[in-house]
């Protein structure tokens, strides 16, 4: 099992170099940091490996109020006023009230684990930093019940950030990096046939080039990003239309394009 390497699956076409960071990440035994544009499939990154090999996977979605406490685990006061204002048994009995959280559940964890931090940037400068001791140690310490949590099985942990802030260099140091690039046109061919295999060859070309002709618009304020590919060859298969229409029409261009100024400019035909 210690073994495994991650190989890609076939509903998450990965490229080479994104294969070896992630195998080289659970052998170096060091988180992941996974950047991109939205829709270059860094959440889902974390979804492949764990079904690729065999583990479960624990997702932590990051908000702006999120503290690093909250993943390791948190004491339910409250509930324990509640039960003691209404006579409950073991009221008495700490452990009760305390609930692990994601990093918590993950150190836990009888087998080992993907742990996914997903948006690690979306909380405050201070998040990264008060997470560097658990994640070098792999434990942590529950001042309430005077245990520690240890980690039974290092878990391969995943962090994806979207470049909103700039995060500490002492974090950065004690992770690989991997910066996924949007996908050229022989690898998007790919991971659309992936969804669906049986598309018309041309209308999927003529998709593909008004898609990278919108991206590459030099206005644009919203690039569309591969889902949103996807579910316009989706729709245009859905809804009948022929390849020698995508060109000049651009049917159901609202799946790909969603502000009203992008509208315009691709309605208009500026580019380059």
């Amino acid at each position: 099992m210690e073994n495994q390497k991650f190989q890609g699956t076939q509903e998450y076409v990965a490229s080479e170099e994104l294969m070896a960071s992630v195998n080289i990440a659970i052998a170096l035994k060091k988180p992941l940091l996974i950047k991109g544009e939205p829709g270059t499939g860094k959440t889902m990154l974390a979804e492949a490996v764990a079904k690729n090999l065999g583990k479960k996977l624990i997702i932590w979605n990051i908000k702006s109020t999120t503290k690093a406490q909250e993943g390791l685990y948190v004491y339910d006061t409250i509930q324990r006023l509640y039960d003691g204002q209404f006579g409950e048994e073991g009221v008495d009995d700490i452990a009760r009230y305390i609930k692990l959280g994601k990093l918590g559940e993950a150190f836990d964890s009888e087998e080992q684990v993907v742990l996914l931090i997903d948006e690690i940037d979306k909380a405050d400068l201070e998040f990264p930093n008060d997470l560097l001791w658990e994640l070098d140690q792999m434990e942590f310490y529950i001042n309430e019940t005077k245990r520690t949590v240890k980690a039974k099985h290092r878990p391969i942990v995943i962090i994806t950030s979207n470049a909103e802030k700039e995060l500490p260099d002492a974090f950065l140091r004690r992770c690989i990096f991997h910066y996924i690039d949007f996908p050229d046109e022989a690898l998007m061919e790919e991971i659309v046939r992936v969804h669906f295999p049986n598309v018309e060859a041309n209308l999927l070309k003529q998709a593909m080039t008004a898609f990278y002709d919108i991206r590459a618009m030099r206005d644009i304020r919203k690039k569309p990003s591969t889902s949103e590919l996807i579910d316009w060859v989706n729709a245009l298969q859905i809804g009948g239309i022929s390849a020698d229409r995508i060109k000049a029409e651009l049917p159901f261009v609202g799946v790909v394009v969603k502000k009203d100024e992008d509208l315009e400019l691709v309605k208009h035909g500026s580019r380059n």
